[in-house]
């Protein structure tokens, strides 16, 4: 007997990515002074949608602040999302601060620095 397919395979990205989507828009509406200008990076759901990670970046402030800020409002996040989100369980959120930026950023300084670097050595050449 063959095995039930779902009817949509991606499913969990579309909820993740409208997820992400709503997400945006409700964090602009929260007034936590802690909370600066954040970006999010990705969500990731659980096959059951019981919890959801949400990576975020801060372009402006501090990070661990933003975090325990945004930790602390998940649960009206939540019930945004439950209000928007047309499925059966809306997850609980768990806000994880992406490092991503920050090692892109220092990546590009170590290459800017071996360019130039071996730039001078083929100059004293």
């Amino acid at each position: 007997m063959a095995a039930k397919k779902s009817s949509t395979p991606n499913r969990s990205f579309k909820v993740a990515d409208q997820i992400q989507r709503d997400l945006t828009e409700l964090i602009r509406e929260l007034k936590d002074p802690r909370i600066g200008m954040v970006t999010l990076q990705a969500v990731e759901v659980t096959p059951d949608y019981a919890h959801a990670k949400v990576f975020f970046s801060v372009l402006v402030g501090d990070a661990d602040g933003t975090q325990e800020a945004l930790n602390q409002a998940a649960g009206f996040l939540r019930n945004g999302l439950f209000k928007r989100l047309h499925i059966h369980t809306v997850p609980t959120l768990h806000f994880v601060y992406d490092r991503t930026p920050e090692r892109a950023a220092d990546m590009n300084a170590l290459i800017a620095r071996a360019v130039a670097s071996r730039s001078k050595d083929d100059d004293e050449r």
